[in-house]
């Protein structure tokens, strides 16, 4: 899958110290409705504008929106055990009444923890482990054209 490809040669890309901005990560903004100011910025929470970033290079549509919860219904429902590598999972943080959101690509999954390659992960694309005693996985999309 080509978005995956892309995902997985971004990874290690992260927000600079100091006033620096990664241009990598504007990149990434580029592809949302953020405004100008924000999308200046690689402080910007920018886990959505990753994924959607992966998903233009590879001709496929995104939500073009900065926020993770937007691809709660984004392309096709999938069921929690029919995941893909390469489809679009949506968790939230449990102790978080608002907002927690959070996307990425699933890599690996099992009853305790889920594995995602994402964006703004530890301020970094890389591939993170979530605990699901801490985060509730709101949805599993699939593109469908």
């Amino acid at each position: 899958m080509k978005h995956l490809t892309i995902a997985e040669n971004e990874i290690g890309v992260k927000e600079m110290d100091g006033d620096q901005n990664h241009p990598r990560i504007l990149e990434y903004h580029a592809t949302t409705t953020l405004g100008d100011w924000l999308r200046s910025q690689d402080r910007t929470p920018w886990c959505a504008s990753f994924v959607g970033f992966c998903l233009e290079q590879a001709g496929m549509e995104s939500t073009q929106s900065a926020l993770a919860r937007s691809y709660v219904r984004w392309g096709e429902k999938v069921a929690l055990e029919d995941w893909l590598p390469g489809d679009v999972m949506v968790i939230k943080a449990k102790r978080k009444r608002r907002g927690g959101y959070h996307v990425g690509f699933p890599y690996g999954m099992d009853k305790r923890h889920v594995v995602l390659l994402g964006g703004n992960q530890s301020d970094a694309v890389q591939m993170s482990v979530f605990s699901r005693r801490k985060w509730d996985i709101v949805a599993v999309r699939r593109y469908c054209p």
